[in-house]
């Protein structure tokens, strides 16, 4: 007979960094990349928003993969649907190490932020549905709230919270079908989203994450 076993195990993850935590640090971000994408790739998009009251921190999904057959470019995914909550709690254990190791060096005015993109969105929501972090803002960006998971009970988690959700015109996996069912969750369960349309495609535009940016700290 054939049995599943699962060992936990220590592994190394990597992650990039734009600016240092100083007594002048304002805002906090940790910014999770999309399927298919490298975490040190991604953190460029966020130079436009970079200086010295802004920490950026991008982690990698833990799993790398060659985007093209099997040499080439390598990229990287947060999970799969085999055995997905194993890979959640690994995760979510991972982002939680990495916030309470530089959160904690933040002063009490600093607001946190935390970014997703496709499906950096829904690994940010299973992870603070997980692990409920203490934080600011949860901007989703090009990427829904997981359709699987029961807000509800976490109204009180919110409430003191802000969320946004941005997306372009003319993203082609946010079908106008795709944005009304995401539009009848936020409603059933009750969020409170503020939305930011923008002109553009499925990715992270620098000029429209500016424009978000600082209408965020209006």
């Amino acid at each position: 007979m054939i049995q599943q076993n699962s060992l936990k195990v220590t592994r190394t993850a990597h992650y990039y960094t734009i600016g240092t935590i100083t007594p002048k640090t304002k805002h906090f971000v940790i910014a999770c990349h999309g399927y298919g994408q490298l975490a040190k790739h991604f953190i460029r998009k966020f130079d436009v928003v970079a200086n010295e009251e802004t920490f950026i921190i991008a982690p990698e999904g833990l799993s790398r993969f060659y985007w093209k057959g099997v040499t080439g470019e390598v990229a990287a995914s947060w999970m799969t649907k085999e055995d997905r909550l194993d890979e959640i709690a690994d995760y979510s254990n991972y982002l939680q190490q990495i916030y309470d190791n530089y959160a904690a060096q933040l002063s009490d005015n600093a607001t946190i932020n935390l970014f997703g993109f496709s499906q950096g969105c829904a690994t940010q929501c299973r992870w603070i549905m997980h692990n409920q972090p203490y934080f600011h803002n949860l901007i989703l960006w090009a990427g829904f709230f997981p359709e699987d998971l029961n807000y509800l009970p976490r109204q009180d988690y919110f409430s003191d919270k802000k969320l946004y959700f941005a997306y372009g015109d003319q993203d082609c996996f946010l079908t106008p079908p795709r944005l009304k069912m995401h539009e009848e969750l936020i409603k059933q369960n009750q969020l409170e989203v503020q939305v930011f349309p923008f002109l553009g495609k499925h990715e992270v535009n620098r000029e429209r994450l500016k424009e978000f940016w600082v209408k965020l700290n209006d």
